[in-house]
């Protein structure tokens, strides 16, 4: 083996594991969905003003 069948192995190597790489974290932010938990944030963040409202009140 010369170095040139070990430069392009290692290239396309680290090419394979590039391309698996972005597949999986393409897969997992889909799954995620990112918009989900600001949803949920702002829904606790309304409960959270609507109890400092109603203990002004009172």
């Amino acid at each position: 083996m010369n170095i040139g069948d070990m430069l392009f192995q290692l290239v396309f190597l680290i090419f394979i594991f590039g391309l698996f790489s972005g597949v999986f974290f393409l897969v997992r932010s889909l799954v995620t969905k990112q918009p989900r938990k600001s949803e949920s944030i702002e829904q606790k963040l309304d409960k959270i003003i609507d109890l400092l409202e109603k203990d002004k009140k009172n």
